[in-house]
């Protein structure tokens, strides 16, 4: 009678268990991966999506303070003491814009393209959003503060970002408040169709831009 011999296990099957398990832990890590990056893709989009939107909040302040007859000059000629916290908005709608004083075709370029990064490496006092928000209320500021368009709304958005503006006179010339079309003598007396630019960001990372085409019919009238 011959005796039974069992074949020797030689590990194949629990390689081959070890391989697949390698092989699902690897497919389950690519797969986590691939979700917290759709995670944080989506919470960079819903993060921008409400820095736009404060930003485009501030914008609108910018855009209704040019609104109405009132303070045409000021409208007209940056004036510091506009560009100031104390500078809230009238119950009467009589408001007044700030607009900033940029010298040199050179400057006023990369204001226009990136107000943000030209402000913040220009030399002017508080430069920034953040240096607003620790100004007194008489300080120059180049980054007026959002309090929407209701007079006694102080800094109200929708989102918990600091939101701010300010507005700047388009011009040819050095020290030409250039309108469209003016007439001999128009520009000194403010009438004519004149152009700006309004500037609005939030948190000092995101800003936006529009400009604006503003029809006067003289200081005098």
């Amino acid at each position: 009678m011959t005796a039974f011999q069992p074949a020797r296990e030689r590990g194949a099957t629990l390689l081959v268990a070890l391989v697949m398990l390698l092989i699902m832990t690897v497919l389950a890590a690519s797969s986590m991966r691939g979700v917290v990056l759709e995670t944080r893709i989506t919470g960079n989009r819903a993060e921008n999506l409400r820095l736009q939107g404060a930003a485009n909040a501030a914008l609108r302040e910018a855009e209704f303070r040019f609104y109405g007859p009132a303070y045409l000059r000021d409208k007209l000629e940056p004036t510091q003491s506009n560009c100031q916290k104390d500078n809230v908005l009238q119950a009467n709608g009589a408001n007044r814009p700030c607009l900033l004083n940029i010298s040199g075709n050179a400057d006023r370029l990369s204001y226009m393209l990136d107000p943000l990064k030209y402000l913040k490496n220009s030399s002017a006092e508080n430069k920034s959003g953040a240096d607003t928000d620790a100004a007194g209320t008489t300080e120059f500021i180049t980054w007026m503060p959002y309090r929407g368009r209701i007079a006694g709304n102080d800094n109200v958005t929708s989102t918990d970002f600091s939101a701010y503006w300010n507005t700047y006179l388009i011009s040819i010339g050095e020290d030409d408040a250039t309108a469209l079309n003016a007439e001999y003598g128009a520009v000194m007396e403010g009438r004519g169709t004149y152009f700006y630019q309004i500037n609005g960001q939030a948190d000092d990372r995101l800003a936006v831009q529009s400009t604006t085409a503003n029809v006067y019919v003289g200081l005098n009238n």
